[in-house]
């Protein structure tokens, strides 16, 4: 049997879709299984060892790359085409791929196209299903029933670039978001790191000589950067008032410095991965990394939570009727205030250090 899975929207989504090559080799091992992904998130399944192809769209030459795209596909003589993105592009693909069974969603404009059509509904409702539970509703038209995790493979060469990073006990945090509204504040973070530091009886955390790794792209860097040289000052004006930080640390800025596979690798071995409602959470779960999402605007029944054995989310405890917002983020507040994540007590992430190190 020969699959084609497309999904050609962002990082998390591709991450959150390889739950899909898990199920199927678990059903069909002996399948022919390619991806369709679009340009720059490539690396993410080069080295899959399930897969047999990574296909990639060139989002900047859209229809030059779409049509030789759609000559490729329908060469393949794919016998089943599972489409998890539900925009034209990728429909009309999917519609013109000459395959036995082009499944997908009821939004995708081509789906009347489509062999099979499925809904694809995010509510605010408490038990909504995951994003997981949604994308696997397109294996019910090649006979699959199972919700499998997500899961990423780092390479041998991804393991040993962070080989260096792993000698002591370490913690990650991403703490920056594309989305203003989906970011926890810089000097919340800020706060909570001079929390889980300083040398307080009721904050006995941290074994002696931990890291704290910050992660993230190369734009990232500076607001990175900015946590640690706050840090740094708070330190030195805690030692000029005789207060002292409980432990020998080192906060390292590794934002650009790794690859989102090598990001994965390094998350393996953290004692905990704190970060946004953004791709990282998701890094996290697809090595089974411990793992606790901070959601400002957003809210977890989207059905975008982590799903590592060891899971945790903090949210605000105050009850705002401009909760959520919107499902993907704002680039300012539209209320101005941003509450959503003002309100977020840095000490909700304490405690979940604490359950876990």
């Amino acid at each position: 049997m020969k699959i084609l899975l497309i999904q050609t929207a962002f990082i998390g989504d591709v991450i959150l879709a390889t739950s899909l090559i898990e199920s199927i080799y678990k059903k069909y091992p002996s399948a022919q299984i390619d991806f369709l992904l679009r340009k720059g998130n490539e690396n993410l399944l080069q080295e899959h060892p399930l897969l047999n192809e990574v296909l990639i769209w060139d989002k900047k030459n859209k229809y030059k790359s779409l049509f030789e795209l759609i000559k490729k596909v329908r060469k393949s003589s794919y016998d089943a085409v599972l489409n998890l993105q539900r925009f034209g592009t990728t429909g009309l693909l999917t519609a013109f791929s000459n395959s036995k069974v082009k499944s997908g969603f009821k939004k995708n404009p081509f789906s009347w196209a489509f062999t099979h059509k499925y809904e694809h509904i995010i509510t605010t409702d408490l038990f909504s299903p995951h994003e997981v539970e949604r994308n696997s509703e397109v294996l019910e038209s090649i006979g699959i029933n199972e919700v499998a995790r997500p899961k990423l493979y780092p390479s041998q060469s991804d393991k040993d670039k962070i080989k260096e990073f792993i000698q002591n006990d370490f913690i990650c945090i991403a703490p920056t978001s594309v989305w203003f509204t989906k970011q926890f504040p810089l000097h919340k973070w800020i706060d909570f790191i001079e929390k889980l530091l300083l040398n307080s009886e009721n904050n006995k955390i941290l074994p002696q000589n931990f890291t704290i790794h910050l992660l993230g792209a190369p734009s990232d860097a500076e607001n990175c950067q900015k946590i640690i040289d706050t840090i740094e000052t708070k330190l030195k004006e805690s030692n000029q008032n005789n207060l002292k930080f409980k432990v020998e640390f080192k906060i390292e800025n590794l934002a650009g410095k790794l690859s989102l596979m090598q990001s994965a690798a390094l998350m393996e071995h953290s004692k905990l991965v704190l970060a946004n409602d953004s791709a990282p959470l998701h890094l996290a779960s697809s090595v089974n990394a411990p793992v606790c999402a901070v959601f400002c605007s957003t809210v977890s029944a989207f059905g975008f939570t982590p799903l590592s054995d060891k899971s945790f989310i903090v949210e605000t405890q105050k009850e705002l009727d401009c909760r959520p917002c919107g499902l993907h983020g704002f680039k300012n507040c539209p209320k101005g205030h941003f509450e959503c994540a003002e309100s977020i007590k840095t000490e909700q992430i304490l405690e979940v250090v604490k359950s876990i190190l």
